[in-house]
């Protein structure tokens, strides 16, 4: 997840909520708009005290909001026992262990309160009878049919009756988990253009063509081939050991493969050119 985390990023951002072009921003606070298109520049540094006052007066916001020193535009010094929070929460929130700022996201979503109310009602069996009382209806109807009609033991009415009973864990596990995955789809989209977001080749993609282009190496050219593709490999190799993602599988993988093909050198004396690159790592 990608915020702004500069007084920059922050008066670009609070100009674009606001749907403000920079003339008619200009307008509005008597800032010329020369001088605002630089406040959004990210190598500008020098920024009018006074100018920043005024902004922060006209988006309603603090002077700590601008220097990015807290998220929260309004509500500035809000007590702590109005938020009714246990030690557990203040503490963990200040912990650094969770991410905050996607907490709030998750918190301030539209259906986010459907998603507590059914916890809620699950959690303190508000349902439960309700759902025992169904239950019970069912099975009083199927006993009524096996009593009156003596159906066999697969007869397909006596098994509707039966996978017609409700288990209140299965039940209020999908509707809560439908409602999480509403909100999780609805952040992610929000997300999709964030710089911090999954690049669209991944490590894997990366270690498979190159492994692909040693599987097309011919023998005229072969040495300086495939030092540039080893180089190549290793540098990947590093990546995914520090990714953890099963470094030693790639590397022993990649090393028999690659012992192979140097075995095919001039009468079978050359050195496999992957163990000094391999060794250096």
């Amino acid at each position: 997840m990608n915020g702004a985390t500069t007084i920059q990023e922050r008066l670009k951002d609070l100009r674009l909520n606001k749907g403000l072009k920079l003339e008619e921003l200009a307008e509005q606070t008597g800032i010329s708009k020369s001088a605002l298109g630089s406040y959004e520049k990210d190598d500008y540094k020098e920024i009018n005290h006074g100018n920043l006052i005024l902004l922060a007066d006209f988006y309603g916001v603090s002077l700590d909001y601008l220097f990015c020193r807290t998220e929260n535009r309004a509500e500035i010094n809000t007590p702590l026992r109005e938020l009714h929070l246990s030690d557990e929460m203040v503490a963990l929130l200040k912990s650094g262990r969770i991410n905050n700022r996607l907490l709030c996201e998750l918190a301030t979503h539209k259906d986010f309160i459907k998603f507590l109310a059914d916890i809620e009602i699950y959690v303190d069996g508000i349902a439960t009878m309700q759902i025992q009382n169904l239950n019970a209806l069912v099975d009083t109807v199927r006993h009524e049919i096996i009593e009156r009609y003596r159906p066999g033991e697969d007869d397909p009415h006596l098994k509707v009756l039966q996978a017609a009973h409700i288990s209140d864990d299965e039940y209020f596990s999908h509707m809560v988990l439908d409602d999480l995955n509403l909100i999780i789809r609805d952040i992610r989209e929000a997300h999709k253009k964030d710089s911090e977001s999954a690049p669209q080749t991944t490590v894997a993609d990366e270690l498979k063509e190159n492994l692909e282009a040693v599987e097309n190496f011919k023998a005229a050219g072969m040495k300086s081939s495939l030092s540039f593709t080893a180089s190549s490999l290793v540098s990947t190799i590093k990546i995914c050991q520090m990714k953890n993602f099963a470094g030693s599988f790639v590397f022993s993988k990649s090393q028999r493969k690659w012992e192979r093909l140097s075995a095919r050198g001039k009468n079978g004396k050359e050195k496999p050119l992957l163990h000094g690159l391999l060794a250096s790592m």
